[in-house]
């Protein structure tokens, strides 16, 4: 007969929604309903001996916030169990658990093979600071999987792509890639903060490395800073733990708990902003003045079947290109008065930003061209407000867009 108490106690046996409210709770002595928050740099020992097998870790206690905290400790296994990692290592940003995840595993001489839609900084890494270290690389179109074979040499240590990709929502197809990737023995390491770990597994599908910009839909309300790393042991082992101890881009315990608020609500706000932005993304397809949307759910997204086949949702994002150039769209921008300019993304408030001119400013413009960004595209992230009110704000701006 099946213990019922014993499994409902079980991690293994909780859903989502469960995990991210009581997934990796540790309780002082004081039996706290919210986790604690240790706002403490290090930590004492009982004995000299006691400080001697921590350092050699044979002692399982902590040593220094820059290492381990037991509230950032608490985020990274409810991040763990979400994800269904073997090991999970906070960050103090999305940037930084990228940029951990690719130098801690690669060296000079190695090259690793990216798709080129991909967010500003995370090329920035890829295709200029990877370089500098003689890793060298080689961007892709990650839509076409044939081109990640063919960029493939013998010295090709790693895969590094997002998807859906910022801000064109292109995707890779991640089962595809990480078997060509592992048939020439090459790590897979997938950014996939737009899809959220509740609408996409990457490591399921065949990735490697999962990586978060908790900044975004895991805080969700615009607060603080924070990234994650999902991998195996043996990842964290070889490669991650000892980078992450000697460089310190270490995570606030503050910032944790301030991430672990967040994850309690992330299936319900997650929801909510997908129901919102399908409902946004076929009202902009039906206005004058609109040149085309992109948006994983709508029937004419040009990779729709890959997106059913490796997505659970479509996405809080939805981009669109107006009729016209940069200066449409900067009406179109200036006259919104409850979505706001901003360049985040995934928060409760609706925030939109004109991405050649700031999240990709920094390629040139035949390289956004490529890409297939255009002086007229915008990237919406729809929050938490009422549709309706939405929709009247953006019929507004597409008025006032269209006034020369």
């Amino acid at each position: 007969m099946t213990d019922k108490t014993a499994d409902a106690a079980s991690p293994a046996t909780w859903s989502p929604e469960t995990l991210l409210v009581h997934g990796g709770t540790l309780r002082s002595p004081f039996g706290e309903t919210s986790e604690a928050v240790f706002l403490t740099q290090s930590f004492v020992y009982d004995t000299a001996e006691q400080a001697e097998a921590r350092f050699k870790d044979e002692d399982p206690g902590f040593i220094y916030s820059r290492f381990s905290n037991p509230t950032v400790s608490m985020f990274e296994e409810r991040m763990r169990l979400l994800e269904g990692a073997e090991a999970a290592r906070a960050t103090a940003t999305g940037m930084a658990a990228v940029t951990a995840a690719l130098l801690c595993f690669l060296k000079a001489g190695d090259h690793i093979v990216a798709a080129r839609a991909m967010f500003g900084s995370c090329l920035y890494v890829a295709q200029e600071l990877c370089p500098r270290f003689g890793i060298e690389c080689t961007l892709v179109d990650g839509r076409d999987t044939e081109a990640w074979k063919h960029a493939t040499r013998p010295n090709t240590r790693a895969f590094f792509f997002e998807t859906p990709a910022n801000p064109t929502l292109d995707l890779v197809d991640i089962a595809a890639v990480s078997k060509i990737a592992h048939a020439n023995g090459a790590l897979v390491v997938v950014d996939n903060v737009f899809a959220t770990p509740l609408l996409q597994k990457p490591l399921k599908l065949g990735a490697d490395v999962v990586v978060y910009s908790a900044t975004k839909h895991i805080d969700g309300q615009g607060r603080c800073l924070g990234g994650v790393v999902l991998c195996s042991q043996k990842f964290l082992k070889d490669y991650l733990h000892t980078f992450l101890r000697q460089t310190g881009p270490a995570l606030s315990p503050f910032n944790a708990w301030v991430l672990l608020k967040g994850l309690e609500t992330l299936p319900l706000r997650v929801r909510a902003q997908c129901e919102t932005a399908a409902k946004i993304a076929d009202h902009l397809a039906g206005q004058k003045g609109i040149k085309r949307v992109l948006f994983c759910g709508r029937e004419d997204y040009p990779q729709r079947a890959l997106a059913e086949r490796q997505m659970s949702g479509s996405g809080t994002l939805v981009t669109f290109e107006l009729d016209g150039g940069k200066a449409e769209a900067f009406r179109f921008m200036n006259v919104l008065k409850l979505i706001r300019i901003s360049n985040n993304l995934g928060d409760a408030k609706s925030l939109i930003t004109h991405p050649a001119t700031t999240t990709h400013q920094r390629l040139k413009p035949e390289a956004r061209a490529e890409l297939g960004i255009s002086d007229a595209m915008l990237r919406l992230s729809v929050g938490l407000e009422a549709y309706a009110d939405l929709a009247a704000d953006i019929d507004r701006a597409l008025a006032a867009s269209r006034i020369a």
